[in-house]
Parts: C-alpha cells; structure tokens; sequence
C-alpha cells in the first residue's frame, strides 16, 4: 500500500462540495507517510481492543517527510517575491499572488486565508478572529503589513469572503492550477504552502522569539512545536506578529530592513519595528554577516 502511494498509482479525482466541485489525490512520499502513520495508529488501537491479532503496520519503515524540513532561505523569499511581482501584472493571477502574500506575512494554513470571512477579521486590535481551524477557534495577531493590506481589500469587498471566487459569495477556488502556474518551472517549484508556513515559523525563531511566542502567531495548541496556548491578545504578540510580517515583507520586496511594529498605536509601530530592525542590520554588520 504505502509504496502504490509513493507511485501514484493511488490517484484519482474525487468529487468535492468545495473548489468547484473536486479535489485531485496525487500520492507521494509525504502522503503515504502519513497514511501509514494513521493506518499503524488505528491498527494500534484494534489491537489493545483485541480485535487483531497483531499490527502489521508496526516497524514499516517510511519515507522522511522532506516537506517538513523544508524552509525558505533569505535568497529564495526574494526570488518568490519577483515571481509574485511580475504575475502580479496579471490580471487572473492578482487574487492569487495576494492569498500566496498573506500566507507568508501571517503562517497561516492555506485553507485559513482562501477560507477568511471579514467577519473572522479585527483590523481595530490587529488580529483574525477565526471561527473555525485545525486547532479550534483561534485568535491571530497580525502584522502592520497584514493590516494595511486588509484595510485596502476592505473598500472593494464583494460578499462574506476576504478573497471572493468568480462568483462573489464563493471563496476562491483555484488554488492548486494557479499555485503551479507561479512555481512550475522555476527554483521554487518545490515549495507548497506549508513551507511558508514553516519558514514564518523559523524567521520567528531567528528574530530571537520564543517557543511560546511562534506558537501563538500560528495558532499551535499542543504538539512538538509547544504545551501552550494563548488565548488573551496583547502589544507583544502584536509586536512579534509586526516584526516578522515586517521582516518577510521586506525579504520579499528586497527592502530587508524597512518595514515597521509594535503596540496598538500606528505611528509608534513604525518608529518601534525600525529601530528593532536597523538594530539586527547593525548587528548584522559587526558580525560581519
């Protein structure tokens, strides 16, 4: 079973109630991981129960999951911002360059971003409000880069969704077909959207924030990444949320040390996530990096 998945030979088009009305199942390496990893872990539990003999799933070995390991280098966030520059410029891919953008300002899951509902939106204490996620019921903050772009989506709004289909009152539907069209053939081509999850995630860690911290930008409730969970908002999770989304913004405009954070008051996080970043120029700088 797990090497038919590695193959493909388990693909096919399956009917959705969602994106038009189907999902494509393509197979790989990261799919039959998980898989198997389920499957052991259902066959883990029949077996407590007594209802097999034996888990036959048990010391498979499968393949590492490389999509996890995977993170945008300094280099690479630039490039994906020329790439998304120059589709920019077309018209059919407008939508999509700006849902690529905002996963990679905020970490959050794809699904997230197509998905966000203004009224999921909270521009006034700089956070989304999401109803519904992997985790639950989650609150965001996010960036001053995040904010501004919202506040202009605002005044051409079309229906119950941040990013609106072709017929207003759907959410985009096109993600995978024009996700290719961005990526195929170029040194990107690798990447998913989970890797710009990932990466949000590790510029985090680089700009020194802690554990706790990056788990309340992307909403981890349990798991390896952290035991905790942040409910209450406050200026110094906005502040992290400003200064990553600033730092990213400015990998991907080539302005690296240009973008601005911190509190609830706007001019105060301009000033703020300057100085905080002419800081790690600077620092950057002496260590001669």
């Amino acid at each position: 079973m797990m090497n038919d998945i590695i193959l493909g030979k388990t693909r096919a088009t399956r009917k959705t109630k969602k994106l038009r009305g189907k999902t494509i199942l393509r197979g790989g390496q990261g799919t039959a991981t998980r898989a198997v990893g389920l499957l052991g872990g259902i066959l883990t539990y029949a077996s407590e129960a007594g209802i097999v003999d034996t888990n036959v799933a048990h010391g498979i070995r499968k393949p590492k999951d490389r999509v996890r390991d995977r993170r945008l280098t300094h280099s690479e966030y630039q490039l994906m911002g020329k790439i998304l520059d120059k589709a920019e410029r077309d018209e059919n891919l407008a939508t999509m360059v700006s849902i690529v953008r905002q996963i990679a300002l905020t970490g959050c899951r794809r699904s997230e971003i197509i998905e966000l509902h203004w009224s999921d939106v909270d521009l006034p204490n700089s956070c989304l409000r999401l109803s519904e996620t992997k985790e639950g019921a989650s609150t965001r903050p996010i960036g001053l880069a995040v904010v501004e772009f919202l506040e202009t989506q605002s005044l051409r709004k079309k229906g119950p969704f941040v990013f609106p289909g072709v017929r207003g009152n759907n959410a985009f539907g096109n993600f995978p077909k024009q996700w290719s069209q961005l990526f195929e053939n170029t040194e990107l081509s690798d990447i998913t959207a989970h890797v710009l999850r990932h990466s949000f995630a590790s510029i985090a860690h680089e700009l020194g924030f802690s554990e706790f911290t990056i788990a309340a930008l992307l909403g981890h409730s349990k798991g390896s990444v952290t035991s905790k969970y942040v409910h209450t908002l406050d200026s110094s999770l906005v502040m992290a949320a400003d200064t990553v989304a600033g730092y990213i913004s400015g990998l991907l405009t080539g302005n690296q040390f240009k973008q601005p954070a911190c509190a609830f008051d706007r001019s105060a996080r301009k000033r703020s996530l300057d100085q905080f970043l002419d800081g790690v120029a600077m620092g950057r700088d002496e260590l001669g990096t």
